[in-house]
């Protein structure tokens, strides 16, 4: 069975490779670390992910319109993270977020009821 490779979008250069280490440590392959919307754009674009995973907020940009742009070529499952859940769900309210501060039993919750979201079909249908 293949690795799920994952696209980490984070813009704190401590927190993106602890959580690549946390990721590797739960058997998943972190195929980039970007910390701006465009680089995850051009990354997944790239890498093609089975899992996103961005910071809600990037510094000037958001990951929340990086994972627009991602959309938009296909579906990819996504989860958010963020120090500020209700923005974020006020933002996303169907959207699987986390937050930080988080445990790796969080952050495998979070990861698998991402994976278990279907692509809505007019995005399926572009992937």
């Amino acid at each position: 069975m293949k690795t799920l490779d994952v696209l980490l979008v984070e813009d704190d250069l401590l927190i993106g490779p602890l959580l690549a280490d946390m990721l590797k440590n739960m058997g998943y392959d972190v195929c980039a670390i970007t910390t701006t919307a465009p680089d995850a754009v051009t990354a997944a674009a790239h890498y093609h992910p089975g899992l996103v995973i961005a910071d809600v907020h990037l510094g000037a940009t958001n990951g929340i319109d990086a994972i627009d742009a991602i959309l938009r070529t296909g579906y990819v499952h996504h989860l958010f993270m963020t120090g500020n859940i209700a923005k974020a769900r006020a933002m996303r309210p169907a959207a699987v977020v986390l937050e930080k501060p988080f445990r790796e039993a969080a952050l495998a919750r979070a990861i698998q009821q991402a994976l278990n979201i279907a692509a809505p079909p007019a995005l399926a249908a572009r992937a």
